[in-house]
């Protein structure tokens, strides 16, 4: 099996789906570009949000890479409902992963979603994908494969990111492997 990368996207204008990238946010874009130069990505996957496939436009281009949409990788949506304290409810849901709030998914749903995405990708044996996604539904990717992960890993991603899984003796590893943060 091959490995994926899962990253983050890049700092956006805000959290509508059609929220595009900012300035800065294009810059990490050609930096993401840049970081994997060198590595031979063979396909891509992406939210169907502006802000992921704007996140890994540069690269699709620079490597003339079809950038695959994916709903599953949409962002969770917590509620439907305006929630004043959605911080702490999105808190008591790393806890409770089967809280679910009006209109929204707990995050079992959330992750067992992006999760198929990625066992689909695992399946499709390509020596290396990558996804780009939101920070929530990542975080809950992670969390699958290693349940340390918790409200506080959540809190710490920063955009972008990037995660590789790697499949080993029939588990797969996870490590962080490029930050905004270490720039």
């Amino acid at each position: 099996m091959g490995k994926i990368y899962v990253i983050r996207h890049c700092l956006a204008q805000g959290q509508s789906l059609d929220a595009p990238l900012t300035q800065k946010g294009m810059e990490q874009a050609e930096s993401i570009a840049d970081f994997f130069k060198g590595i031979k990505i063979n396909r891509i996957l992406s939210s169907p949000f502006l802000r992921a496939i704007q996140s890994i436009e540069p690269l699709s281009i620079r490597e003339s890479i079809t950038i695959e949409i994916d709903e599953r990788l949409s962002e969770r949506r917590l509620s439907t409902r305006d929630l004043p304290d959605w911080y702490e409810k999105l808190q008591a849901t790393f806890v409770d992963m089967d809280l679910k709030y009006e209109g929204g998914e707990s995050s079992n749903e959330a992750m067992n979603r992006i999760v198929d995405v990625v066992k689909d990708a695992f399946a499709r044996d390509v020596d290396n994908t990558l996804i780009v996604s939101h920070g929530n539904i990542i975080s809950l990717l992670l969390k699958y494969y290693d349940m340390t992960i918790d409200f506080h890993c959540w809190k710490n991603l920063s955009n972008p990111d990037v995660y590789l899984l790697s499949p080993k003796h029939n588990e797969v590893t996870i490590e962080r492997i490029w930050s905004s943060q270490h720039k």
